[in-house]
């Protein structure tokens, strides 16, 4: 059987789940709101067209960042289910066109794993979704210990999504990068925290998977490993072969450099097609997969990227 060509980075919020996440306090759901990322029947009619018309079968669907990781425990649950089972609800109905990863209750780690169980063994989803930071917290926090625990027992997805927070950073907020810098920093941050507490190697079976190639990793690795001896010596393995562990989605912005520096530092098995949508829309939705062939990376990198990575990290490659 052929694979699906899968896209794994792609938003849909309805309007009913933006509304509940701002009684519950969140103020920066304005810029998802009508911009295609409903599931109206206009929008999902238009997100299927442009899909054909860029060759791709499904898309794995998200929250991220407008993630329920809430203070409140009652808050954070109710809106993780209403999550999950409207995106249950949707590969339902579109089952040739949809996946998805989990959203999480989190910070609360009881509560996260039973949202692990039940969307995994009875929703079907392929996987589970986080941002780069949780209330403040680093991905590496030893409260999060048990959930890699559960996701490397299964063999399961855990997707990273920059948070929107600039890194905590003012020089990032305050100067309107907050997207255009800040996002890649998170990615790159994010995935260094897990690197240094050995969380990749410590959870081999876990699939972790980055955002926006993640960040600026594929410029790093020999500078990260210079580095150890002074700045992090107890990390428990190289970060040139820590980076090996990961997977990675194509979102560059068509930035064919910044995907064979990827290809390069990362191997092309551990990249995986993206396209970020809405964010890349209509022509720029449609060079988010044709970039990848245009690159110049080898016919068989390129194959690897677009038809056959995706669905071998997913368990969606058939028999």
């Amino acid at each position: 059987m052929t694979p699906p060509r899968i896209d794994v980075h792609a938003h849909l919020w309805t309007t009913g789940y933006l509304d509940r996440l701002e009684r519950l306090g969140k103020t920066d759901t304005g810029t998802q709101r009508g911009i295609g990322a409903d599931a109206t029947e206009a929008d999902l009619d238009r997100r299927f067209a442009l899909m054909d018309r860029a060759g791709i079968d499904l898309q794995v669907l998200s929250v991220a960042p407008q993630s329920p990781h809430l203070m409140r425990e009652p808050d954070a649950v109710a809106l993780a289910r209403a999550a999950n089972e409207s995106y249950a609800e949707l590969v339902a109905r579109f089952p040739a066109r949809f996946r998805a990863f989990a959203a999480l209750p989190l910070p609360h780690l009881d509560a996260a794993l039973h949202e692990v169980a039940h969307a995994l063994d009875d929703l079907g989803a392929v996987g589970v979704g986080v941002t780069t930071t949780v209330l403040g917290r680093t991905l590496a926090d030893p409260l999060f210990a048990p959930l890699y625990e559960e996701l490397d027992r299964r063999g399961t997805v855990l997707y990273i999504h920059p948070a929107g927070e600039g890194a905590a950073s003012p020089l990032i907020t305050e100067h309107d990068m907050t997207w255009m810098v800040g996002a890649p920093v998170e990615d790159t941050v994010a995935i260094m925290h897990l690197i240094l507490a050995g969380i990749p190697a410590r959870y081999p079976r876990m699939r972790i998977l980055a955002s926006h190639l993640g960040g600026a990793l594929p410029l790093l690795p020999r500078r990260l490993d210079d580095h150890l001896a002074f700045e992090s010596p107890q990390t428990p393995e190289l970060p040139s072969v820590a980076v090996g562990r990961l997977w990675y989605d194509t979102v560059s912005h068509v930035h064919a450099p910044a995907l064979v520096a990827a290809a390069a530092s990362f191997g092309a098995d551990r990249l995986v097609l993206g396209t970020d949508f809405p964010y890349e829309d209509g022509e720029v939705f449609l060079r988010a997969v044709d970039y990848i062939a245009d690159s110049g990376l080898p016919p068989e990198d390129v194959t690897m990227i677009l038809d056959t990575n995706a669905a071998d990290l997913l368990g969606l490659s058939g028999p």
